[in-house]
Parts: C-alpha cells; sequence; structure tokens
C-alpha cells in the first residue's frame, strides 16, 4: 500500500513537472515575435496556509531595455482547479510603466485555496504579463508559472478520524445485533 502511494506521488510530481514545462513553452511560443522578450516578471514564494486560506505572490518585474518604456497594459490569470484567483493588487497598484532599466516589486495577486474540495491539494496556474511599447500594446510580456499546495490543518486530520472512527463503531453495532 505505502509502495503504491509513493509510486503515485512520483507520478503526480512527474506531471506537474511536465505541465510547468509545457505551460511555459506555450507562454513562450504565445509571445510570438512582437513580444518584448526583455520584461522580467519573477514571482517570490507565497506564505503557505491551510483549506481555506489566500496564498499571497508578489512579484519583481523588470525592464530591461536600454532606451525604451515598456507598458504594463493588462494581465492574464489562470488556474487550475477550486482556486478562486484576484488580480486586483496588480491592477490597482502597479504602475503603468516601466523606465528603462527600472525594476518594481510588490503584491501581483492572491489566491484563495478552496476549504474542502475532492481530489488532489495540489492547484497549478500562470499569470501572463501583457502591454509593450505603447499604451495599448497587448504583446505577452512575460509568462510565470505559480504552485499551491494547500497542506490540510492537523485539526481536519483528527476531526476526519473521529468522524471515521464513530461511522465505524456505529456501523460495527449493526453487524453484531
Amino acid at each position: 500500500m505505502l509502495k503504491n502511494r509513493l509510486d503515485l506521488e512520483k507520478k503526480m510530481k512527474k506531471f506537474r513537472n511536465l505541465l510547468i514545462l509545457s505551460l511555459t513553452i506555450a507562454g513562450f511560443l504565445l509571445a510570438g515575435t512582437a513580444a518584448k522578450a526583455d520584461t522580467f516578471l519573477t514571482l517570490s514564494a507565497p506564505y503557505q496556509m491551510g483549506p481555506g486560506g489566500v496564498f499571497t505572490f508578489d512579484a519583481t518585474v523588470t525592464n530591461t531595455d536600454l532606451t525604451n518604456i515598456v507598458y504594463l497594459n493588462g494581465d492574464s490569470l489562470t488556474g487550475a482547479g477550486l482556486l478562486l484567483l484576484d488580480d486586483s493588487p496588480f491592477l490597482s497598484n502597479w504602475p503603468l510603466s516601466l523606465d528603462p532599466l527600472h525594476s518594481y516589486t510588490g503584491e501581483l495577486f492572491t489566491v484563495t485555496a478552496p476549504a474542502w474540495g475532492p481530489g488532489s491539494n495540489f492547484y497549478t496556474g500562470a499569470f501572463i504579463l501583457q502591454g509593450g511599447a505603447s499604451g495599448g500594446a497587448q504583446d505577452t510580456l512575460a509568462t510565470a508559472v505559480f504552485d499551491v499546495q494547500v497542506t490540510p490543518e492537523p485539526s481536519s486530520f483528527l476531526l476526519l478520524g473521529t468522524g471515521v472512527l464513530t461511522f465505524g463503531l456505529l456501523t460495527g453495532r449493526k453487524f453484531l445485533v
């Protein structure tokens, strides 16, 4: 049983890594030749919380162009599973443009994990920064893939165990009578 679980975990890890690689490659391919290739987006690791918690992702965006201003005109935020995604920190707080060789660091978006849900507690998504050399450009400037690992709290395990034990005792008594 333990061996099967370890094999499943290894397969899920391989699948997750393949998914991250695929999303990264897709981001580069979708960027095309019109995208500005010298804008970098780096996500920080979020503060991890339990089920129903809010994960906050901070990021640093750098315009490495020596002469041109880059405009940050929008974003696209996608996530898998039951995640609630909120990009209002980017829309409300980030500058509209970055001067050459300048960076900005701040809260980029938040992810609210499901309080309880079926399936995996591991979720993957992508943040795509859009903009370009003009105020109306919607080129893909940068893409960052993110992961959210929801770890159940020990009290959740205790509650679940108590429920299973109670159910087992009640079911067992029916068979004994």
